[in-house]
């Protein structure tokens, strides 16, 4: 039976992703040894990452003057190198869910931090508006998607200094503005590859001005200089999301994948705002396109729904416990097949409680 992968991370990739990535352990580029053999020094390697940064270049058209880096660590290292490299005094934080908060705990190792918008009044269900991101800060630091609440910035505020933006989950998923931003960095297991290395784009003149002693690992410019190979890199996630992109690009690129992005997102909102057995828990104006978050309005069907959801293959649905209920991850590499296939299971459940 075919399995549906709704899961918010690790995410769902492309069969033929899968398939390289499969062929690769056994043995990569007629070499007769394995992708995680070889050394990562080698000209087989070299090209691998090579090619993963070009393609990150293309696809989100990075200008000259960006850094483009695979690290390891998750997004919560970068919580953390984020301040080390350029929090001198004050920065501006927008607290929208469990991620931003960790990412606020980091900061305050490193300076004042100036909580500029909160949603936690409604357990984060929307993306503050009409908030004042003072003059004097280092830096502004948001989370563009909030993979738990099911939440997005749609547009991104105009900031007086220095733009950072976790896009750990919808990174290469929507058209952005690069000049807009500073620093981006993003988890590869929510939507790039599998667990293991994390994307950064960062500008190259914001970095080295902190007056700080940042410790060689924490420091932007050692992986800079080193081309994202100070110390061993995680071969196997660098290959997988550059197979990704490449898939990506194949696809038309992320204009395409957008666009079919927003057909998934708008195929099942309609079916909760529709269906009387299920609500939606995020604020609609700020609802993503990548993590759907929903309820039942009867709690005594849930059984039912998850017999139903488990009999058709669907997979990963359950909400996170922080807000329960159920969440579909519909990342670029599920889809619409699946989507259309959540609806029908939702739809199948509203017939048999007539």
């Amino acid at each position: 039976m075919k399995k549906h992968n709704f899961s918010a991370g690790p995410c769902v990739l492309p069969k033929s992703v899968l398939d390289k990535c499969s062929k690769s352990i056994l043995e990569f580029n007629k070499l007769g040894l394995s992708l995680i053999e070889i050394s990562h020094r080698s000209k087989d390697f070299i090209e691998v990452m090579e090619k993963a940064r070009l393609l990150t270049k293309e696809l989100l058209k990075i200008p000259k003057g960006y850094s483009i880096l695979f690290l390891q660590g998750g997004a919560s290292l970068e919580f953390l190198m984020v301040p080390a490299n350029l929090l001198k005094h004050k920065a501006a934080y927008l607290k929208t869910g469990t991620w931003a908060n960790k990412a606020i705990n980091e900061a305050e190792l490193y300076g004042e931090v100036n909580i500029v918008g909160d949603s936690s009044d409604t357990n984060y269900s929307y993306i503050p508006k009409g908030y004042h991101i003072p003059k004097d800060i280092d830096y502004f630091h948001c989370t563009s998607n909030n993979t738990i609440f099911g939440t997005q910035i749609h547009e991104f505020p105009e900031v007086p200094s220095l733009m950072v933006c976790d896009m750990s989950s919808d990174i290469f998923s929507r058209e952005i503005n690069i000049d807009r931003f500073d620093l981006i960095y993003a988890g590869a297991q929510k939507n790039m590859g599998p667990a293991g290395t994390t994307l950064v784009i960062v500008k190259d003149e914001i970095l080295g001005k902190t007056n700080r002693k940042i410790p060689t690992m924490l420091d932007y410019q050692t992986h800079i200089k080193k081309e994202s190979m100070f110390n061993t890199p995680p071969v196997f996630a660098v290959y997988a999301s550059m197979l990704t992109l490449e898939w990506l690009k194949n696809k038309g690129g992320i204009k395409e994948i957008e666009k079919i992005n927003r057909l998934k997102s708008e195929t099942l909102y309609t079916e909760i705002d529709r269906n009387s057995l299920f609500n939606g828990i995020s604020n609609i104006e700020d609802r993503s396109i990548m993590n759907v978050t929903f309820d039942t309005t009867r709690k005594d069907i849930n059984i039912m729904f998850d017999q139903l959801c488990d009999k058709a293959g669907i997979y990963g649905i359950k909400g996170h416990r922080s807000v329960g209920g159920y969440r579909a991850s519909i990342y670029n590499a599920l889809s619409i097949d699946s989507v259309n296939h959540l609806v029908e299971i939702m739809q199948d459940l509203e017939i048999k409680m007539k």
